[in-house]
């Protein structure tokens, strides 16, 4: 039996806000998250720029009621997210339904792994934080601090695309009949190990990144966690639960290409969107607005780019990479630009590709550069991951 997959509730926490309000007050301000690091001794500080969350761990520590230094940022951003969509989708028993969690991380716990590595021996109580290195320890905290019991409690992991795949994945069980609800997204913080990782790639910007510029210099990298409840369709009628737009597409392919870069005319990103408009039964005339994965590199706005043209031909619809706000938040991306894809749904708004000019040379592709109003029934979401894992939403305001 097919059923539904409605959204009922977002959280969010990322460079420009605090909360789904105040992300949505920055996007449609055009104010971006991206400075100077902060928050991390780095030999990088002033190298680069970065989208950081701008509560430290003490104060996150408090607002959430975690002893100091008990977990990691991951878990720590991931479990502020979770509450507030868990809060917003006005859920009172989080164990009263067949609730699942499908968390995307590619860091995990790896910020506090790396700050006591050399401890390990000498220091018996910060051992955990070794052990807390894997993905999967911060989704089973989250999990713990949200209070589910005897739940479907997983993580996925696909570098960039690993909170699109976890959309997607609780989509299918809901659809399956699997699951009555399911909390889904990502969350990833910025540490040293990303930071150096990113650098030696030689695809870090020391200014603001510039999606689709023809004088792109790379990407700005960001810490976010953000996660969608998303509810059957039986569910939502026996609850009346009021539904921000449904999960009608999705889509997963890999190119095959190579270790860290999309192939150069986008065979994975075009197989991904043509499986999400196959699987939301609608054509690719019906998109109205996308939102780019976009991450201001040479590569991938070369073949994200040849990709649009492959599937739209000449009708490429509206589209921005919302990246120069928050930076690219890696696991947390798929799922920071799901709520920025229902937010332009429920607002009938396209949100700016900030720091845009001058124009590729290689095609005729223009980003929308201010905040616009037009009617939006169907918003594609893009994210790409290392890997060749390729991944794309299709959001509707209708199931």
């Amino acid at each position: 039996m097919t059923r539904g997959v409605a959204i009922t509730g977002m959280g969010i926490v990322s460079a420009i806000g605090n909360n789904v309000a105040e992300n949505y007050a920055s996007l449609i301000a055009g104010k971006t998250g991206i400075s100077r690091i902060s928050q991390i001794e780095t030999i990088h500080r002033d190298d680069i720029m970065v989208g950081e969350i701008i509560h430290t761990n003490p104060v996150l520590e408090k607002q959430l009621g975690f002893t100091p230094n008990e977990v990691s940022r991951t878990v720590l951003i991931g479990c502020m997210a979770a509450k507030e969509a868990i809060s917003n989708a006005g859920i009172q028993t989080i164990n009263s339904e067949r609730t699942g969690l499908i968390s995307g991380t590619t860091v995990g716990g790896m910020d506090k792994s790396e700050q006591y590595f050399y401890d390990y021996f000498d220091r018996p109580e910060v051992r955990q934080h070794i052990i807390g290195l894997h993905a999967g320890d911060s989704t089973k905290k989250i999990a713990s601090f949200l209070g589910l019991e005897e739940s479907f409690v997983t993580t996925i992991s696909t570098a960039c695309s690993s909170a699109a795949n976890a959309i997607m994945l609780g989509a299918r069980m809901i659809k399956s009949g699997q699951l009555d609800r399911v909390i889904v997204g990502g969350s990833d913080c910025l540490s040293k190990f990303t930071i150096n990782g990113f650098k030696t790639l030689l695809i870090l910007s020391d200014t603001y990144s510039a999606p689709f510029d023809a004088e792109r210099k790379g990407l700005n990298l960001g810490e976010a966690a953000a996660f969608l409840i998303l509810e059957s369709d039986a569910l939502v009628e026996k609850d009346g639960k009021k539904v921000l737009g449904y999960v009608t597409g999705y889509g997963n392919a890999n190119d095959a290409y190579h270790q860290t870069a999309s192939s150069e005319h986008g065979d994975g990103a075009v197989l991904a969107m043509e499986k999400a408009l196959k699987t939301a039964g609608i054509q690719a005339s019906d998109i109205d607005y996308v939102n780019a994965h976009g991450t201001a590199t040479p590569n991938n706005d070369l073949s994200e780019g040849h990709a649009l043209i492959r599937l739209f031909g000449d009708k490429v619809p509206e589209f921005s990479s919302t990246k120069a706000f928050t930076g690219h938040t890696l696991a947390a991306a798929g799922a920071v630009e799901a709520v920025y894809s229902v937010l332009a749904l429920q607002n009938d708004m396209l949100f700016p590709n900030l720091n845009y000019k001058t124009p590729m040379k290689e095609f005729k592709l223009e980003p929308v550069t201010a905040v616009t109003k037009k009617p939006i029934r169907h918003v594609l979401s893009n994210s790409f991951g290392f890997g060749g894992n390729c991944s794309t939403l299709i959001f509707s305001k209708r199931g």
